[in-house]
């Protein structure tokens, strides 16, 4: 199983809506690396769901459930989706400033490479970010 982050602007798409749902595409990846690390995803792999803009707080974990196969909402089959399900929301909200405040994410793309939508999280990341989640309680 891998790990990933998903950001996504709440006004747009929160964690909420995908547990409203029950299941939704993640699609409009427009970004050529973020695009190759959805073509690397697999069912059973997890993902944080990140809210950006003005709240930048890693808020849940999602489960991929398909393959990654063509966008449907593209006009191009460059770009891919995959289908998610929510898993559980944080207790606790991790935002980007502790994040970037804690030295052993410094090699992280999310504290490298702000604007990249998606990417993998090494699993000492994964159990960090949720030992912080229940750490606030």
């Amino acid at each position: 199983m891998n790990y990933w982050l998903l950001k996504t602007e709440p006004d747009v798409f929160s964690y909420q809506d995908l547990v409203r749902l029950g299941k939704d595409m993640w699609d409009g990846v427009r970004s050529f690396q973020a695009v190759k690390y959805l073509k690397q995803m697999e069912p059973g792999d997890q993902a944080f769901i990140y809210h950006t803009g003005k709240q930048r707080i890693i808020v849940g974990v999602a489960q991929v459930v398909s393959h990654p196969y063509p966008d449907p909402t593209a006009d191009s089959k460059r770009w891919v989706v995959v289908d998610l399900v929510p898993k559980y929301q944080l207790n606790h909200a991790v935002s980007l400033k502790e994040i970037k405040a804690d030295s052993r994410f410094s090699r992280w793309e999310l504290v490298r490479l702000s604007r990249l939508s998606v990417m993998p999280v090494l699993p000492e990341y994964w159990e960090i970010v949720l030992n912080l989640a229940t750490e606030k309680q």
